[in-house]
């Protein structure tokens, strides 16, 4: 076959396989829908918010002084900016996606500012309570010798800051990005939070990796919770045709002052476990347990013999 001809049935296959893609996507709605948020874009404006919030800790957007008025209002001129660009993607696809209605940009920007000023307002609440989780840190954790050391190195802490941005999104009403700020920091922490959760004051996640907190979770204050510890649902309740009911509380409370040890698993919407109680490594839990009380796994014999 001539050169020709190749380019020729090159085209031919690749028209024919475009044509098959587009097909099967045109029933996910991908062709013609509102554009999406960028992931790469949210990202980056969770890390400009946690800079905002730890200034000059974890990196410096300008090369002014990072506690400078001016130099805070131009970084809140350019995260208002964008979150709000943002934010408009985010509620013109929900609403094509949900409703099939095509909203225009325009008609969507005044309601995005206002989100985004009523989430610029929280900034100094959720100050506060971040440093509220960083001193828990510093005081539960002997391996911590500065507050700066734990809010540059510590995955929990991490993780919890995006959180705690993400649930303000959420509660406020701006779809998609509040999932795509915590699932980006389950993936660089290995700490899986669900923005819906609700959280105190003063958490405290202890090495964090393959902790899981379902959405309808309810932590109280100065909680802690170790390494591979699952809050989570015992089943998923379904209405009479079998569908999901969404929305449901499936997920345990935990009150104040309950420590949580690895691998620890706790589930069900019903589930309480009381105020300053411990559940110990392993125990795997779907009943409420009573205020200041610890539970733990009867300890397994060891059995020692001479190797062969």
């Amino acid at each position: 076959r001539s050169k020709m001809q190749r380019i020729a049935a090159a085209d031919a296959f690749l028209d024919g396989l475009a044509t098959q893609l587009l097909a099967c996507t045109t029933d996910m709605g991908a062709p013609d829908a509102a554009p999406l948020p960028c992931t790469e874009t949210v990202i980056a404006l969770t890390r400009d918010l946690q800079d905002l919030l730890f200034p000059g800790i974890r990196r410096r957007l300008s090369s002014g002084n990072p506690c400078h008025v001016a130099s805070c209002v131009e970084r809140l001129n350019a995260i208002a900016g964008t979150l709000s660009q943002q934010v408009v993607l985010a509620l013109q696809h929900v609403r094509h996606a949900t409703l099939r209605l095509h909203a225009e940009p325009s008609a969507l920007q005044q309601e995005a500012d206002q989100l985004v000023q009523r989430f610029l307002l929280r900034l100094p609440e959720l100050h506060a309570l971040l440093m509220s989780d960083v001193q828990a840190a510093f005081e539960k954790d002997p391996a911590a010798k500065t507050r700066d050391e734990i809010v540059l190195c510590y995955p929990g802490i991490h993780a919890i800051s995006v959180y705690r941005l993400a649930h303000e999104l959420l509660v406020l009403g701006a779809p998609y990005l509040p999932r795509i700020m915590t699932e980006w920091a389950h993936r660089e922490t290995g700490i899986d939070i669900h923005p819906g959760a609700e959280i105190g004051a003063a958490f405290f996640i202890d090495h964090g990796t393959g902790v899981v907190i379902g959405e309808t979770c309810r932590i109280g204050e100065g909680v802690t919770l170790y390494q591979g510890v699952t809050l989570g649902a015992w089943s998923f309740p379904r209405d009479e045709d079998g569908q999901l009911i969404r929305g449901a509380r499936r997920h345990p409370t935990l009150e104040d002052r309950v420590t949580v040890y690895s691998n620890a698993t706790i589930l069900g919407g019903t589930t309480v476990v009381g105020a300053g109680s411990q559940i110990g490594s392993s125990v795997s839990l779907n009943r409420s347990v009573p205020p200041n009380t610890i539970v733990t796994i009867e300890r397994p014999s060891l059995k020692f013999r001479e190797a062969a």
